[in-house]
């Protein structure tokens, strides 16, 4: 078994309290199994009606923070490789505005130096898929960060269809002279191409003998039967009712992605019911639409009920400043436990995967990451990390 001792937890979890001094997290066969305070390694092991043994793992948090392992909640790792160039980056196949087929774990190479920079920064798993050139990307996937072979790092794929609104998709076929070179033929695209998918699976309910499977709408069925949502790329506040009119015309879940201009149309955002990925707001203003990009979006956001994460966009802003992004957030108005949330929980319940990571709770993958203090400082070092129940990473710090 695995024991996380003398750290203060924040279990991120509604059955515990927010916070718990001297506390020990114990897990076996890659799950957590005991959670609480006040007990030594011993005590624990009473508790949980077993002996010590030499075949247990003990790590000692030396009074640091012991926190579920942090998410990404929206990224291209390993699909965008660092050092590469073009030989590495399949992030959009510029070619097709209309491709709900593309699957990112076909292109995730997990042995990109970025899932080892997430590692040790404390991130245990993170969504990655295709980027913002097409109308219509792909489907993403939530999988671990740490692995060679991406089929053993998955937890949710299909986990979300890409679609993406204003600038990146303009740009990319107004300059092949073709469409789309405004924002109206954008919704006019994902409207025609959600229509065809609604009919094909009319069509494919209804049993008869002359249907034929066609692949490219059969990426569309969990989208129209509501098991994962659309992932819209917004930035301006014109694209963010597009996406929220879009969505609510074909009664799809979604994710505000990015959402720059969220703040200055919260109330709005809120009534949809929507949650927002908000960032990467650690990057520089290179594009008219995020303009109004700032770290006050989140708190904002928050403050009129929206539930949040927070994202780097990797590589727009690298892997390992996530916990960073959080704490600017926090320093704009997010409130502290929010930041947390916003790198735990709520990205989790966003992905659609908080019944496996997210929080401490006897039950969950055993992802744990270890902190000498608060990850949302900049100064603070990751101890140790953990991901379904084995030692992945683990500071010289003495």
């Amino acid at each position: 078994m695995l024991f996380i001792v003398n750290g203060t937890i924040y279990p991120m979890a509604e059955s515990l309290p927010e916070r718990i001094e001297h506390g020990c997290v114990a897990a076996e066969d890659g799950k957590v199994v005991w959670v609480g305070g006040g007990l030594s390694y011993e005590d624990v092991c009473a508790e949980l009606g077993r002996e010590k043994s030499r075949e247990d793992t003990l790590i000692d948090a030396r009074g640091g923070w012991i926190m579920p392992g942090l998410i990404e909640a929206h990224c291209h790792m390993g699909i965008t490789e660092e050092k590469k160039g073009m030989e590495g980056d399949d992030c959009n196949e510029t070619v097709d505005p209309i491709t709900p087929q593309l699957r990112a774990i076909d292109a995730i190479n997990s042995m990109d130096a970025a899932f080892g920079d997430a590692v040790r920064a404390g991130i245990t798993s993170a969504m990655i898929g295709p980027g913002s050139a097409n109308v219509v990307g792909g489907q993403f996937a939530f999988v671990k960060t740490y692995g060679r072979r991406i089929d053993d790092l998955i937890v949710l794929a299909p986990a979300a269809m890409k679609v993406a609104f204003g600038e990146n998709p303009k740009v990319n076929y107004s300059g092949q002279g073709k469409s789309p070179s405004t924002r109206m033929a954008i919704a006019s695209m994902l409207r025609e191409e959600l229509t065809k998918a609604v009919k094909y699976k009319e069509t494919k309910e209804q049993g008869r003998a002359d249907f034929k499977t066609d692949f490219h709408y059969e990426a569309w069925l969990p989208v129209l039967e509501r098991k994962i949502p659309l992932k819209a790329h917004v930035h301006r506040a014109d694209d963010i009712f597009t996406a929220i009119r879009i969505a609510k015309e074909f009664g799809l879940k979604m994710t505000l992605d990015h959402c720059s201009e969220g703040h200055l149309i919260a109330e709005e955002i809120k009534a949809c019911g929507f949650p927002a990925i908000v960032g990467p707001d650690l990057a520089s203003r290179s594009k008219i639409e995020v303009q109004n990009m700032a770290f006050k979006t989140a708190g904002i956001l928050h403050a009129h009920g929206v539930t949040v994460a927070v994202t780097t966009d990797h590589p727009v802003s690298i892997i390992a400043s996530l916990p960073l992004c959080a704490g600017l957030a926090v320093k704009a108005g997010l409130p502290f436990l929010e930041g947390l949330r916003a790198l735990t929980i709520n990205a989790a319940r966003i992905c659609n995967v908080d019944k496996r990571v997210g929080s401490l709770e006897p039950g969950k993958d055993a992802d744990i990451a270890v902190f000498d203090a608060n990850p949302m400082e900049v100064f603070t070092n990751t101890l140790a990390t953990v991901i379904d129940g084995k030692v992945v990473y683990q500071s010289e710090q003495k």
